[in-house]
């Protein structure tokens, strides 16, 4: 356990994730708490690294539940082993046979085989998934849940027990509690609205891109064969992009394979390549072709967007620039509101 915020920089440093102050201070506290840490913003921007870089940091073994459309309890939790259990069941087979010889009775054999404990539901025979596998660790761990937003909201409620109590309940052994106590953490990348019951048992912080002065130094720092002056070139590179409506913003490692490829190429990163460092740093056709207009021609102004207000529908507005997409809401029989995002700022690379 850190001592400080600051101690928990210097440490992430040492593994080359550069963190800013408030994101350090969130993370030395769900440390320090022993709460688990729930991440959200857009993907690639270091949420993931996070927990790699900090378990490389403290000598935690990391523990990673890659989250997806479908995964349920068997591949989360725990499943029996059924093969094992055929095979107990085949070895007992004899001594079943001794066991009920002197009955006279279906009923008589069936209660006494009910008496006898087979040891088919035991901790033997589980199969262990990376839920179980971090409260059974006799290590120290950081448990990785990542994308959980990918998940249905039922695979959520699996994960309450073993974020509130630390423990995992098997129906027909019991309840496991951690060993010890893991450092968990989540990831969301805003695909969807997580339940308020997950929200409630984490702290939360929201990470971001980062500025440029921070994102050359992440930049520099896993790719140190890059010279300086290209190492900023790209960067910039990567900040027009993001002001675009893009399908996908190039993410911090993407950036950093386009500073690589930079390096390769030995000519820097003016016009003359930039073609070729977009297929490191955007992988839509649309993307690219977008990026090529804009970058290599005249400014494009931003067509106008109408949006409504209580009055009726008005020009009010020209499209955001710093969005990959944009959602509109119509009027539903009455007034029409809108909400605003979140803000905070973290680093490091997906």
């Amino acid at each position: 356990m850190y001592e400080s915020a600051e101690k928990l920089t210097e440490a992430l440093a040492g593994e080359n994730y550069v963190i800013d102050h408030d994101f350090a201070v969130v993370v030395h506290l769900a440390t320090h708490l022993e709460r688990p840490l729930l991440l959200e913003g857009p993907a690639g921007v270091g949420k993931t690294e996070l927990a790699k870089s900090l378990a490389q940091a403290s000598g935690r073994r990391l523990i990673r539940l890659q989250c997806y459309e479908g995964l349920d309890d068997s591949r989360a939790l725990y499943e029996w082993d059924y093969g094992k259990q055929l095979m107990h069941v085949q070895m007992l087979r004899d001594r079943i046979g001794e066991l009920l010889s002197g009955t006279t009775t279906m009923a008589e054999a069936s209660a006494k085989l009910q008496a006898e404990d087979t040891g088919l539901y035991s901790e033997h025979f589980l199969s262990v998934r990376p839920l179980l596998e971090t409260v059974l660790s006799e290590d120290p761990v950081v448990l990785l849940v990542d994308e959980v937003d990918r998940t249905e909201e039922s695979m959520e409620a699996l994960l309450l027990e073993i974020l509130a109590e630390q423990q995992v309940t098997v129906p027909e052994v019991g309840t496991f509690s951690a060993r010890r106590a893991p450092w968990v953490v989540l990831t969301s990348n805003d695909t969807r609205e997580l339940s308020p019951a997950l929200k409630r048992r984490c702290l939360h912080f929201h990470v971001d891109f980062p500025d440029v002065a921070r994102e050359t130094e992440i930049v520099s720092r896993r790719a140190p064969e890059v010279a300086t002056d290209v190492v900023g070139d790209v960067v910039e590179l990567a900040r027009r992009l993001r002001d675009m409506p893009l399908r996908k913003a190039p993410s911090i490692s993407e950036v950093i394979d386009a500073a690589r490829a930079a390096a390769v190429l030995d000519q820097g990163a003016g016009e003359q390549v930039r073609k070729y460092l977009l297929a490191a740093l955007l992988k839509y056709s649309s993307d690219m072709d977008m990026a090529l207009r804009r970058l290599d021609g005249p400014p494009v102004e931003e067509p106008e967007v109408e949006i409504a207000d209580d009055s009726g529908w008005v020009n009010r507005s020209s499209r955001p620039l710093n969005t990959t997409s944009a959602a509109f809401r119509g009027r539903g029989g009455g007034s029409a509101s809108t909400s605003a995002g979140r803000g905070g700022r973290g680093t490091g690379r997906r």
